[in-house]
């Protein structure tokens, strides 16, 4: 069984997506860096991509090609008030789902190694 299926699949996911984007659509620093109003497209691709990387449906790469996280979040101002904000969207996303806690630490482990790896500035976070 794939730590996909042990977590519950797609539900799961998808409930966690969409506490992360509630919690993001109220976010001053995150809510200007999606260009879509609605933040349903980036919902849908958050959540496709989190299915496949933990062994889910390849339904991102399908559509979308190779994740390159880092290309694709270059265009964005990622400085460490904004992982920062990130991470704590998604601690609330993923204990909204209530994980078993070896799952848990293995999603949060994963969630901080990737956040940190998409910093790309230490300045300063503009003004609007």
């Amino acid at each position: 069984m794939s730590f996909y299926e042990e977590i519950g699949g797609h539900d799961t996911i998808k409930r966690m997506v969409d506490v992360f984007y509630q919690e993001v659509a109220l976010d001053p620093v995150l809510k200007p860096m999606y260009p879509e109003d609605d933040l349903g497209p980036a919902a849908n691709r958050l959540t496709m991509f989190l299915e496949q990387y933990w062994g889910g449906p390849t339904t991102y790469m399908e559509k979308r090609g190779h994740p390159r996280l880092m290309l694709r979040h270059k265009a964005f101002h990622v400085n460490p008030d904004a992982r920062d904000r990130w991470l704590m969207h998604m601690r609330t996303a993923l204990d909204e789902v209530q994980l078993s806690p070896m799952h848990d630490a293995a999603f949060w482990d994963y969630l901080e190694r990737a956040a940190h790896m998409l910093v790309n500035t230490f300045e300063p976070t503009p003004e609007p």
